[in-house]
């Protein structure tokens, strides 16, 4: 059976860019990996097909030998088919979208597993809004695992030594052959590090370590937000076969408050006051989130919803001096019930009031009357 052309294969032209081609070998690998195909014989075959177009295509010297004489450039030469294909370097860069970068046995890493670093560990910490604003140390208590003393932790008792491990001989990797290719993947016996323990250290069972009741003190600073991650360097868990200890990050929760709220450095809060004190202006005194008490002027004339600022009355920026500022809202509260006098007053006041006292009740009702005129 003729072979067929290795453009048409691929779908692409002979003017075609390696990039193309590459792009138009990777979409068909994928589509036609006997580890997606499992069992189909067509699938292989056209995964093999589109395999060898690419191994021709993609390289300068080949591709020119093929543009010039076709499928007999590769005739009689001991080249025929996937007998002599180089996997390792032809189609690594390929395979290594897909596969990592242990694909084939090349190997960019080494074999054997140097070390293991330890798990970082999570912690939640919840604090108010007072103690972000004034920061804290706070001690906390956690569950991990330490290195086994006895055994310094290399998992073996004092006096013995680990042995190579005869499932990989040492190597930390086992190859698979999958396909008509082979995939290298870490050693299932020794997990990679390319030797066994014979004689496990009796305090650990050969783990290496030991769970471990810890205590901490975290400096948590002045300014801290909801989210706010900290890392405490060195106190997560052990690590294996002589690798780093992980971190410990604690995770800042801040308390919702029952006066004021809170966006990035500034804190907002609304102030309720009579319409009187609205109309005829006050001072009045209204709490800090440090404590303490501010007094603030109240203009005749507020309007309901006006926005007051104290400047540096926020939280602690978390990266500089200063602080941010506290927005205080004007809520006009109307008396839900009055008695004879105050209605009698307020009657009183309505006769005498002019349009003037209420330029935006005035500007509205003349916009109404030019609507309806219009209409």
């Amino acid at each position: 059976m003729a072979k067929r052309d290795y453009y048409e294969i691929l779908g692409v032209s002979k003017s075609a860019s390696k990039d193309e081609i590459k792009k138009a070998y990777r979409k068909l690998a994928l589509k036609y990996h006997p580890d997606k195909n499992k069992g189909d014989k067509a699938s292989e075959d056209k995964f093999k097909e589109a395999s060898e177009a690419y191994h021709v295509l993609s390289d300068d010297k080949r591709k020119t030998n093929y543009d010039q004489f076709g499928h007999a450039a590769f005739e009689g030469g001991g080249s025929q088919g996937f007998g002599n294909f180089d996997f390792g370097s032809s189609f690594s860069d390929i395979f290594e979208d897909f596969f990592g970068d242990d694909v084939f046995g090349g190997g960019r890493r080494s074999g054997r597993r140097s070390s293991n670093r330890g798990n970082d560990l999570r912690y939640d910490v919840s604090i108010s809004m007072e103690e972000a604003y004034s920061g804290l140390n706070k001690k906390v208590n956690y569950t991990t695992y330490k290195k086994c003393s006895r055994c310094t932790g290399q998992g073996s008792e004092p006096g013995s030594k680990p042995i190579t491990c005869k499932y990989c001989s040492g190597r930390g990797k086992v190859r698979s052959n999958q396909g008509f290719f082979t995939i290298q993947q870490t050693c299932p016996e020794c997990s990679g590090y390319g030797e066994t323990i014979s004689n496990p250290c009796k305090n650990c069972n050969g783990n290496g370590k030991v769970q471990s009741e810890e205590s901490v003190s975290v400096k948590i600073p002045k300014g801290v937000d909801d989210g706010t991650r900290i890392r405490v360097s060195g106190k997560g868990e052990a690590g294996s076969k002589g690798g780093s200890t992980g971190d410990l990050y604690l995770f800042i929760s801040v308390d919702s408050h029952n006066i004021f709220k809170r966006s990035d450095e500034h804190l907002y809060f609304e102030l309720p006051i009579t319409f009187t004190d609205a109309a005829l202006g006050t001072s009045v005194e209204v709490p800090s989130i440090d404590g303490g008490r501010a007094k603030i002027k109240i203009p005749a004339g507020t309007q309901h919803g006006k926005q007051l600022r104290l400047r540096g009355k926020g939280m602690p920026l978390l990266r500089g001096g200063g602080c941010g500022d506290l927005y205080i809202k004007i809520i006009t509260e109307v008396p839900s019930s009055l008695n004879s006098k105050q209605k009698e007053l307020l009657e009183e006041f309505r006769k005498i009031e002019s349009e003037k006292s209420s330029p935006i009740i005035k500007s509205f009702f003349e916009k109404a009357k030019q609507f309806w005129k219009k209409s």
